[in-house]
């Protein structure tokens, strides 16, 4: 498969390019620094520059045409403001979802966050970005013309990743390493029955490929 990937600079998307380029896969990554250009290259991926800040509706979907799948992995990340939540994890997030759709990209994964809720009340920035991926989350949810997975991790870690967790609609807060975050997103990419399901993920005691199996009813 081709698969694009937003944020490709991200730490569980760097994660998740060695994955799926060690498995066969065609990967390009969107970043906006030149200087992120080496770091996709060694993780396998093709490094594709665009701001998804600023970038029109037709540029993001030529990048996309011709995928088999897209992940939206980009976030404004820590120490950015309450502003920046809205224009990438909630902008950013349309914008790519509205390019899929215009790019004939049916295949759509979103890397959300636990407790995201577009009603979700309060003035922290964490408030505003719970409201920010949300409200993208509800936007996705809504096309028709996209076989959307939205995956809710728990507190990221940097610890080494288990291959065990516990992957379900509800699963109550807990951590989770980005290891096994990205190890999740691939088998989801591979398992295309896991389409229009929102899914949360802790750590837990059932091996990746299992759990994933296990969502779909299989």
């Amino acid at each position: 498969m081709r698969i694009v990937i937003a944020g490709g600079h991200g730490q569980i998307a760097r994660r998740l390019e060695r994955l799926l380029a060690a498995a066969g896969h065609e990967v390009a990554g969107i970043i906006r620094k030149p200087e992120q250009t080496d770091a996709l290259r060694e993780a396998g991926a093709e490094p594709v520059l665009l701001d998804m800040e600023s970038a029109s509706l037709e540029m993001v979907a030529a990048v996309l045409q011709g995928a088999d799948a897209a992940v939206f992995a980009a976030g404004a990340g820590p120490g950015s403001g309450a502003a920046r939540k809205e224009t990438v994890d909630r902008d950013a997030a349309i914008l790519f979802a509205d390019a899929a759709e215009r790019a004939g990209v049916r295949r759509h994964v979103v890397v959300s966050s636990m407790g995201a809720d577009p009603a979700h009340e309060g003035d922290e920035v964490f408030d505003a970005y719970l409201r920010a991926k949300g409200a993208a989350d509800a936007y996705v949810r809504a096309k028709d013309a996209l076989d959307w997975t939205i995956l809710r991790p728990g507190a990221l870690t940097d610890d080494a990743g288990t291959g065990l967790v516990r992957l379900e609609a509800t699963t109550g807060r807990g951590p989770v390493p980005r290891d096994d975050v990205a190890a999740v997103l691939a088998e989801l990419l591979e398992t295309p029955a896991t389409a229009g399901l929102t899914l949360e993920l802790v750590s837990g005691r059932t091996p990746i490929p299992v759990a994933v199996r296990a969502v779909t009813g299989n």
